[in-house]
């Protein structure tokens, strides 16, 4: 059953993890302070998947210049972690060492307890989910495995929760940096709707 709420401290997790080429155990508290972009996939060794963490890799500079840090999962071992990395892109692989860790979730918790595992399908879905410096899950989303994320929705659903969390102001449909926020007020917020709308 899941663990995972909106709101609600994330459920803690730790396990080994592909970090670079050397296994390392890792725990959700070691990132306290920064936050977390913690994303399912379903299997080593398919299709769509390395295409997420390839871009997720490509973006991990650009998160961690925002305070976070990118954490892929899956159910399979740290060894298939391994030898898929060791695998060409040009033969499906990840083509050498990652910028982000791989976490190894064999026996399952992990993903079971943030409600992204597939009971009759034996692995995890698609999930995603940002978890803010203190702890707290903000945002969550799953979907079924044959359609690949957008990182760059991630990373500005990522900004939208850092905005709010620095100001208080919130972020309207489509939001991105440098854009209209408005205050969750009544009368406070019709600054905001007096300035996108012509009646």
């Amino acid at each position: 059953m899941s663990k995972a709420q909106i709101l609600k401290p994330a459920p803690a997790f730790e396990g080994d993890a592909l970090v670079g080429g050397d296994f390392e155990h890792i725990k959700l508290s070691d990132y306290k302070g920064k936050y977390v972009v913690l994303f399912f996939y379903p299997l080593d060794f398919t299709f769509v998947c390395p295409t997420e963490i390839l871009a997720f890799n490509d973006a991990a500079k650009t998160f961690s210049e925002h305070n976070a840090v990118i954490i892929g999962a899956s159910t399979d071992s740290k060894f298939t972690h391994l030898a898929w990395v060791n695998t060409p892109r040009k033969a499906g692989g990840l083509g050498g060492a990652l910028n982000i860790p791989l976490l190894s979730d064999l026996k399952q918790t992990i993903s079971r307890d943030y409600g992204a595992f597939l009971e009759e399908d034996g692995h995890a879905t698609r999930a995603t989910y940002i978890i803010n410096k203190e702890g707290v899950l903000v945002h969550m989303s799953l979907n079924s495995p044959p359609v690949g994320r957008s990182v760059e929705e991630v990373l500005r659903l990522l900004q939208a929760f850092q905005g709010f969390d620095a100001n208080g102001e919130v972020c309207p449909a489509g939001w991105r940096p440098g854009g209209l926020t408005m205050k969750a007020d009544p009368k406070a917020s019709l600054e905001y709707f007096e300035k996108v709308n012509k009646q």
